[in-house]
């Protein structure tokens, strides 16, 4: 049920954030790395996350899953 909402959330968002989450959430790729492949740097990388975050958060509140 969460697993589908996640689903759902991932959807709602850019394709580059979808890949950057999934690589940092999913398959467990570390901040540097991500910022290696993507030209960035580490800083940048971990307030995209944050950001992608706090979308989810909100969204899983909405759905009725967070308080």
């Amino acid at each position: 049920l969460l697993g589908r909402a996640i689903d759902r959330f991932l959807d709602t968002v850019p394709q580059s954030s979808r890949v950057l989450f999934l690589r940092r959430y999913w398959f467990g790729d570390s901040v540097k790395q991500l910022a290696r492949d993507r030209g960035m740097t580490p800083n940048a990388v971990s307030v995209q996350l944050s950001r992608i975050r706090q979308k989810l958060r909100t969204y899983l509140t909405e759905e009725g899953f967070l308080l």
